[in-house]
């Protein structure tokens, strides 16, 4: 079956963002993320470098389904598939929308390809069936907007 994913853009203030998993997809996930909130949680028991230079609250664990008490969104990061699919599932309990990396078909939300320049934000979504295509997309609207071509008004 094919998902079909909404776009839209979602009200994180003041939300409780997690992250589980602190490897390099983890870290790529929260990158993007840290563009636009501060307010996430990452568990794990070890962090990719770089970690530390990003705005959020890193808690050095295994994780445990009392992370995701409050948790709005929940990214599932850890490189684990059965911890992966167990993470789902107990978002699925607490009525959490989870975004399993790596494996759409899991997936509640999937990430676009984002361009965001002050209040505008462009995202670029293949369904998460092509990713190297909305990327390409996303990087033309990027060349687009630095050679002053795009409409600002």
């Amino acid at each position: 079956m094919q998902k079909t994913f909404l776009p839209i853009s979602i009200d994180i203030t003041d939300k409780k963002i997690l992250i589980v998993g602190g490897g390099k997809v983890a870290f790529h996930k929260a990158g993007i993320l840290s563009r636009f909130t501060d307010k996430a949680t990452v568990v794990s028991p070890h962090f990719h470098e770089g970690f530390t230079t990003l705005p959020f609250v890193l808690v050095k664990k295994k994780y445990e389904s009392a992370d995701l008490d409050g948790a709005l969104l929940v990214y599932i990061c850890t490189g684990d598939k059965a911890l992966n699919r167990q993470i789902k599932t107990d978002c699925e309990k607490w009525g959490i929308l989870a975004s399993v990396c790596d494996n759409p078909a899991l997936c509640d939300f999937v990430s676009p390809a984002v361009y965001k320049e002050d209040n505008v934000t462009i995202a670029v979504s293949s369904n998460a069936e092509n990713v190297r295509q909305s990327i390409a997309i996303r990087n033309q609207i990027r060349l687009l907007a630095e050679n002053k071509m795009l409409i600002t008004q």
